[in-house]
């Protein structure tokens, strides 16, 4: 792994040693192993506690600088007071897009008797309620792209049902890793993710699955999507959550494997 830098030993040496922050996380590739390059920077969490959030916001003095945010070729560093960091990520918080930068993150610091261990790893997964309605929100999203897809094709718009091919993958990719209790990787560690956290069975391996998303990709090739469907469709079932797909009806048919 590309060395650590000495900008990020220094900080973390700083902020450990504030008695305003309870917290620390490293994210991104840093707390990946094998995917930091000699560029990748720290993407380091600061959670402090509230007490010091609200004196510093109401005091006309800046905040100390350990606890600003700040960004370089080396580190980069999101503040968070506790109750921010508590919503941060989850659903109908204005951040729940970064859910994932908490899954195999590491915690560096954790002066709350492991509360900070603890919301990170709610962070990291999908309870049980939360990843049966997040699959059958996103499946149902997931077929009607292909539908729409299906449909161009057939009546002759086959740049537009490309369009719809693609548009069908952050919903399909969502269901899948929702039917395994996981948060849906950033495209840049989904093959890292599939081979180093498998999903279990063999059609979701990475050298099964990424070629078919990157033949559909490429051109929407039809056959391709309708195989991917029904691997989908199998494993939706499985989960019970077919009647997501019978409210189709038979809309649903030409969406399989023809013949």
């Amino acid at each position: 792994m590309p060395s650590t830098s000495a900008e990020f030993t220094d900080f973390v040496a700083r902020a450990s040693a504030s008695p305003d922050v309870v917290g620390l996380v490293l994210s991104g590739s840093r707390a990946r192993q094998g995917m930091a390059t000699a560029r990748s920077d720290h993407d380091v969490y600061v959670i402090t506690a509230d007490r010091a959030t609200a004196s510093t916001a109401t005091s006309p003095a800046a905040p100390p600088a350990v606890i600003e945010g700040r960004r370089s070729p080396a580190l980069d560093v999101i503040p968070l007071s506790l109750s921010a960091f508590r919503a941060h990520g989850l659903p109908g918080d204005a951040h729940a897009w970064d859910r994932y930068a908490f899954a195999h993150c590491t915690v560096l610091l954790d002066r709350l008797d492991g509360t900070i261990t603890q919301l990170v790893q709610e962070k990291a997964t999908l309870e049980g309620l939360e990843a049966h309605r997040l699959a059958r929100s996103e499946l149902d999203a997931y077929i009607n792209s292909v539908y729409r897809s299906l449909k161009s094709h057939r009546d002759g718009r086959p740049a537009v049902a490309h369009l719809d091919a693609a548009e069908s993958f952050p919903y399909l990719l969502t269901v899948v890793f929702a039917l395994h209790q996981r948060v849906r990787p950033y495209n840049k560690y989904l093959l890292w993710e599939l081979r180093n956290h498998p999903l279990g069975a063999p059609q979701w391996a990475a050298d099964v699955l990424v070629p078919r998303i990157r033949r559909i990709l490429a051109d929407g090739d039809l056959d391709t999507q309708r195989a991917l469907f029904a691997t989908v469709e199998h494993a939706a079932r499985r989960a019970g959550h077919g009647s997501v797909l019978d409210s189709w009806g038979a809309d649903i048919d030409p969406l399989r494997p023809q013949g």
